[in-house]
């Protein structure tokens, strides 16, 4: 298949997610000197200049931390390996000047709930954790520790977690990926029946539409947030890639995914997009073309019909890490992410997010030759949102 004649996009967004949780992306490893994490950085805004990006989108608060000054969580374990630990700079700030004077867009990703992966035990976290100080905040499930989605002061508080970074920092975006409500694990129930008792039950008589409200008011406190403090910083979402199955919803998608934003995260996507919520959507449609309970294709049409006619960009979140690494024997073809892309084009979306910089870095199948000798060859602006104010504050 040639793409040469696909690859001259006058406007596309193409980023690359930078996940710094358990120090995927970067740092490499936890420890490292400020010179060498600096080092580590440059070095990786090279290769996705290299490969003709235009945005990076760099997780900043991946457990309740920060990779900045913060009132709302101490120092990332992720940069010294103690959480709490200053690493002796200021890492956001840094990151930012660096990414500006690439001509790069950067977009803070945050992490809304979530404050451990592996551990529930409010004791190993660091002394002054807002989680320790506020412990009627916290929930225990599987073997994570969150904030509790639908108390309040809770909500408030990450809300302005968020609020401080636009505030502080000149961000050109705020970025959520698809962990709202956890995942669910089988046979476990999501323990917050004492707390719809106290702040839904007489608003809603299902438990799981109020925890949609509760994620719906979190995104839209969110949005008036940013746009108050800074109206031309966007706001964008990157959810799990199937909004409903056709089985539960005739309006949902023709797929058979296990889990689903709406009746598993409860993520209603739709409505955050009916609302003006959010300035883009890139769902990760981690799926390959003709994959049959959730086709990369079918998806793709799916949500260029949601977003139609309405103030938000679609991009769609790419699954770099799984080519040549996947039971779906598509992802052996080295035309699979290729064609994705030229659909994406096809299909008149307007750009790509990347999982994440280390896959496209490991050039599987040759995808980081594919991408800078061709497919992004030819550079592009990132698509303009007139909705916005087109001048920072």
């Amino acid at each position: 298949m040639n793409m040469s004649s696909e690859n001259c996009q006058a406007r596309e967004f193409r980023a690359v997610w930078i996940a710094t949780v358990t120090n995927i992306d970067w740092p490499s490893r936890k420890g490292l000197t400020v010179e060498q994490q600096k080092e580590e950085y440059l070095k990786l805004l090279n290769d996705v200049t290299e490969m003709g990006m235009n945005a990076v989108v760099v997780q900043i608060k991946p457990t309740a931390d920060a990779f900045y000054p913060s009132a709302y969580g101490p120092w990332s374990e992720y940069l010294t390996g103690i959480q709490g630990k200053d690493p002796g700079y200021d890492p956001l700030a840094f990151l930012l000047e660096e990414t500006h004077r690439k001509n790069l867009e950067f977009h803070a990703w945050f992490n809304p709930y979530r404050i451990t992966m592996n551990h529930t035990d409010l004791n190993r976290l660091a002394a002054d954790h807002p989680a320790r100080k506020h412990p009627e905040w916290v929930v225990r499930y599987g073997k994570q520790l969150f904030y509790n989605p639908g108390i309040p002061e809770a909500q408030d508080f990450i809300v302005e977690g968020i609020e401080e970074v636009v505030k502080n920092y000149d961000i050109d975006a705020v970025h959520m990926d698809d962990y709202f409500y956890p995942y669910k694990i089988a046979g476990e129930e999501f323990p917050d029946s004492d707390t719809y008792e106290k702040y839904g039950k007489d608003r809603f008589a299902d438990i799981e539409d109020w925890r949609r409200d509760n994620v719906n008011q979190l995104v839209k406190q969110i949005n008036d947030a940013i746009k108050k403090e800074k109206p031309a910083v966007k706001f964008g979402i990157s959810p799990f890639g199937v909004w409903r199955n056709k089985a539960e919803d005739p309006t949902g998608s023709n797929t058979t995914a296990g889990m689903t934003n709406y009746d598993d995260l409860y993520a209603d996507t739709r409505e955050w997009i009916q609302k003006g919520y959010i300035d883009y959507i890139a769902p990760q449609i981690y799926w390959s073309i003709g994959f049959a309970p959730a086709s990369y294709d079918i998806l793709v049409a799916w949500w260029k019909n949601e977003v139609a006619n309405r103030p938000v960009h679609l991009y769609i979140g790419q699954a770099a890490y799984k080519i040549n690494n996947n039971s779906d024997p598509a992802w052996s073809d080295p035309e699979e992410y290729p064609g994705q892309i030229a659909l994406n084009r096809a299909s008149n979306v307007l750009g790509s997010i990347h999982f994440s910089l280390k896959d496209l870095n490991r050039n599987p199948l040759g995808i980081k030759d594919r991408l800078t000798g061709d497919l992004y060859h030819t550079p592009a602006l990132i698509p303009g949102m007139p909705w916005l104010e087109t001048s920072k504050n």
